[in-house]
């Protein structure tokens, strides 16, 4: 076996860079003669724009230039696009507003771009941004989504999207679901919120703008998961620029969580605005500009509805949500609150009925798109609540309900009601395995004793399913998508047998430099050491679609499989040659190319050598060399799987919550590096434990400003919030990839909201509390706790 061999848990080859300073971060690049970028952000919510003067702020020391969001349109800039299209129940395609890079004459939440400064220095375009004056005529604004749909509501776009209403989208047979509840023995409903987060990566975005005037290239250096996507829309749509003069580097990345996919304004911004000055141009967002300029994830309100017959089996399930989108469409917002959550409601169920609705609403805030789990969290928080509820009025245990209702091991592959097949997954093991770990089984007695000690102490299931992989591109273009799903991958074999590899995927911490690796070394039979990942630079990788919706492994990964493929396929022509054997009869083992039953062999270096030196070389047959390219577009989502457990202990004189033991027991399919996946998984359970007891983005209902605009106002999980975790995994491999891999980056995320708010359930639900919405904050848990307290005395 080789060193980097499948399954071993190599330490991460990255880390050492990361870890000694030695990354290449955005910000950390500086082009010759680079310039500042400082933009002045609207303090309004909704507002007109009568006027802006720029002249004080054009004349201030430093500055070379101020833009507005005229210099642009004089420019024939377009606005930032929206890559899915939606439509409605009745079929009309979905209302999709202009997006404008700067500010078109009107402000739609606290934070829209009004203008750029650029100067010579940060302080200097930021002191000159403080004369910039703006003419603003405020207008009422609304924030809250069910507040945006009431009559007389301020109206975000006026008669572009009438009654702030972006689309109203449905999904399932409502006559199916309707008859079930109809013959239903029991009936629970529930109305829930899936709070408001802002993402928060450790670095945040910066984009660097260089035009070279002797080749009429820009380039653009940025933080983005997916620079050909960039490039893409960013030329097409917005600059208007053939791909050819457009470059687009993301170089080391930290953190992205879904925030940085999507086209922002400031990256067009120092595009063209580098070209008009003839300089570089660098901006680099501060952690406060982050909050009101970073794309915000969830943000639901949902009625839900479960219908179960008289052995509480589920029946049907009937789901209606409006779902925030901002004032502006983010990149792939619309496809958020529908294909990757309405898709998602049938969870680990057996449900043969049901039905989704959901309206997109516009609100006066920013805009809302994909967060770590995209829909899928929202998904599995209302069915594993809802679940859980049904459980408790029923009087049984939340795990035996969950049981009678898993599709079962021998049922794959299964068709569900809204629109998915599976085809694989092992439910009531991944349970059992968490069950058994968490102790579950003796749980009372540990209930018990906390009481004893004035402690509130309840356990809390969550079981879900993800949709990874999205694809393929066929597919997702008939649900409105406006680009392909595949994943591209180059391996080069150098003429001494080392390899590069150039991968359309990029890594923003999940490992890929050593993990994809360890699929050449494997695949190769070579040491890891001699494997090289490139990624990041559309003027050095094959046209790709970057990496979000744990995708990595399953695409990106099965690409480089297949361009392995090739190129083996080519070495066993050329060892034959060599050899003077049938290509029939070379194998290809552990770096070696032999004749089948006889010790006559070549390795992988000798038939790149031959390769690159075509001396005695089957020119009839082949061209030189040892490079090949693969696109590797999916046969179906993959769908990782598990069983999140938490058990939790309040004290009811404070409403402080201690997190006393976490299990998480997971189906990723084949595990590449185990320890690179715990990584993942804590990674996700921290994000996850987050919106459930600590972050919430709030804003005025009043005047639109937002309320928790830094981190002395948004509580973010640290270190002592969290528990030791326990992790097992439990593999069924994804039939249709070849790996049989399903992706792991999100599950902490998606389970581990619902598993808490269930765990808190149970230790109060002696209150008579039957739901808690998120983040269950002290203060929250406080007063429930005393405003249920005469029930308890009673």
């Amino acid at each position: 076996m080789a060193d980097g061999s499948i399954g071993q848990p190599i330490r991460r080859r990255e880390d050492y860079r990361f870890l000694t300073g030695q990354g290449t971060y955005t910000d950390d690049i500086n082009r010759p003669g680079q310039l500042h970028a400082f933009i002045l952000r609207s303090p309004h919510a909704n507002a007109r724009i009568n006027n802006i003067d720029t002249k004080a702020a054009a004349s201030a020391p430093g500055v070379v230039a101020v833009f507005t969001g005229a210099d642009m349109a004089a420019d024939g800039i377009g606005g930032l696009p929206c890559g899915w299209l939606i439509n409605s129940k009745d079929g009309s395609p979905m209302k999709e507003p202009p997006h404008p890079v700067l500010a078109d004459g009107h402000v739609r939440h606290v934070g829209d771009p009004v203008a750029v400064v650029i100067a010579d220095s940060l302080v200097a375009a930021r002191d000159a941004a403080e004369k910039i004056a703006v003419g603003y005529a405020v207008e009422p604004a609304v924030v809250d989504v069910a507040e945006a749909l009431k009559p007389g509501a301020p109206q975000v776009w006026g008669d572009q999207a009438p009654g702030n209403i972006c689309y109203d989208w449905h999904l399932g047979d409502l006559a199916a679901v309707d008859a079930a509840f109809a013959k239903a023995a029991k009936t629970v409903k529930l109305d829930l919120v899936n709070n408001r987060l802002v993402p928060n990566a450790m670095e945040p975005r910066a984009a660097i703008g260089e035009f070279d005037r002797a080749t009429g290239e820009h380039t653009l250096y940025t933080t983005s998961q997916n620079p050909h996507v960039i490039r893409l829309l960013m030329g097409a749509f917005v600059l208007h620029l053939p791909e050819a003069r457009l470059r687009v580097v993301a170089p080391d990345v930290g953190g992205g969580f879904g925030s940085k996919i999507y086209h922002y304004a400031e990256e067009a911004i120092v595009t063209w605005a580098a070209a008009k000055v003839r300089r570089p141009i660098k901006w680099t967002a501060e952690r406060s500009e982050s909050f009101m300029s970073d794309a915000h994830g969830r943000d639901h309100v949902t009625h839900v509805e479960l219908a179960l017959d008289a052995n509480a089996k589920f029946l049907a399930l009937k789901v209606s949500t409006l779902a925030n989108m901002g004032a502006y469409l983010s990149t792939f917002a619309t496809c958020i609150p529908t294909y990757l959550y309405g898709t998602l409601l049938a969870g680990t169920y057996t449900t043969p009925a049901i039905y989704v609705e959901t309206k997109a609403v516009f609100t006066n805030t920013v805009p809302v798109d994909a967060y770590r789990g995209a829909g899928r969290p929202e998904a599995t928080f209302l069915v594993e609540r809802i679940v859980d509820l049904a459980a408790d009025e029923l009087g049984l245990d939340p795990a035996e309900l969950r049981r009678r209702n898993f599709i079962p091991a021998n049922g794959f592959p299964y068709q569900t009601p809204v629109a998915l097949q599976y085809d694989s997954g092992d439910y009531q093991t991944t349970l059992q395995m968490a069950s058994e770990a968490a102790g579950y089984p003796g749980f009372e007695a540990r209930r018990r004793e906390a009481a004893g000690r004035g402690k509130l102490r309840g356990i809390g299931i969550a079981t879900y399913i993800e949709a990874c992989g999205i694809a393929p591109s066929a597919v997702v273009g008939s649900l409105g998508a406006r680009a392909g799903l595949f994943e591209s991958a180059e391996v080069r074999v150098h003429p001494t047998g080392s390899v590069s590899v150039l991968t359309g995927s990029h890594s923003h911490g999940q490992g890929h430099e050593t993990t994809f690796s360890q699929l050449v070394a494997d695949g190769l039979g070579i040491p890891i050491e001699q494997v090289e990942i490139v990624h990041g630079d559309t003027a050095k990788i094959p046209y790709g679609m970057g990496t979000y919706g744990s995708r990595s492994l399953a695409v990106g990964g099965s690409a480089i499989i297949k361009a392995m493929d090739k190129v083996v396929a080519k070495g066993r022509k050329i060892a034959a040659h060599l050899l003077e054997a049938s290509e029939a009869d070379i194998e290809f083992k552990d770096g070696q190319f032999s004749v089948a039953g006889t010790d006559r062999s070549k390795s992988l270096g000798e038939i790149a050598l031959t390769a690159y030196v075509p001396h005695n070389f089957p020119h009839d047959e082949l061209e030189p060399g040892l490079d090949e390219t693969a696109f590797y577009d999916p046969k179906n989502f993959t769908f990782p799987s598990g069983a999140h457990i938490a058990e939790v202990e309040i004290d009811p004189d404070t409403g402080h919550l201690t997190i006393v033991n976490f299990t998480a027991s997971d189906d990723f399919g084949r595990i590449i590096n185990p320890m690179i996946v715990a990584g993942q998984v804590h990674g996700g359970l921290a994000q996850g434990i987050g919106q459930a007891l600590l972050e919430g983005c709030v804003y005025d209902k009043e005047t639109g400003q937002l309320l928790t605009g830094s981190y002395n106002d948004y509580a973010m999980p640290r270190a002592e919030d969290l528990p030791n975790f326990a992790l097992s995994t439990h593999v069924t491999l994804c039939t249709h990839n070849p790996l049989g891999v399903k992706g792991c980056g999100e599950a902490g995320a998606i389970g581990a909201p619902a598993a808490i708010a269930n765990a808190i359930v149970d230790a109060l639900k002696g209150l008579g509390v039957r739901h808690v919405e998120m983040p269950a904050t002290p203060e929250k848990l406080w007063r429930l706790i005393q405003q249920h307290q005469p029930r308890a005395a009673e």
